[in-house]
């Protein structure tokens, strides 16, 4: 997504933390939620990835304890997209399209590497080429 400013969707996302959940999110721009921080959202990750041309996606792909769940749309997470805009996510219910609208996203994630930073938790980033080899959890 483009940003994720929304209060209600931030504090429903460290519940999730909570309650065990590991969330990976990719937003291109401003990012209000804290990833990283113990007792509140410990299973968060956030990364970024930014590029002159490169256009932010939409798609929402949920786990769902093994009924995924894929979304595509216009909307972001923020207050003006969420309460003053109609703004449409549908869901994929084409496996065929599902599973190859995830696939290319992952190939172009990927290939894109070398232009992806990760949100800390005091709100600063790191660009992914200088952060230590250590193994992500």
């Amino acid at each position: 997504m483009n940003a994720l400013l929304d209060k209600n969707v931030i504090h429903a996302l460290y519940r999730a933390s909570q309650a065990e959940w590991k969330t990976d999110l990719i937003v291109r721009g401003i990012c209000a939620l804290r990833p990283g921080v113990r007792g509140l959202s410990d299973r968060i990750k956030v990364r970024s990835i930014v590029g002159r041309f490169l256009e932010h996606s939409r798609i929402y792909y949920f786990g769902n304890a093994g009924e995924e769940e894929i979304y595509i749309g216009s909307a972001d997470w923020m207050p003006r997209n969420l309460y003053e805009r109609v703004e449409v996510l549908v869901p994929l219910r084409d496996e065929f399209i599902a599973s190859g609208c995830v696939t290319k996203f992952s190939i172009l994630y990927w290939r894109i590497i070398g232009r992806r930073a990760f949100l800390l938790r005091d709100a600063t980033y790191i660009r992914a080429c200088s952060r230590s080899r250590q193994t992500e959890s």
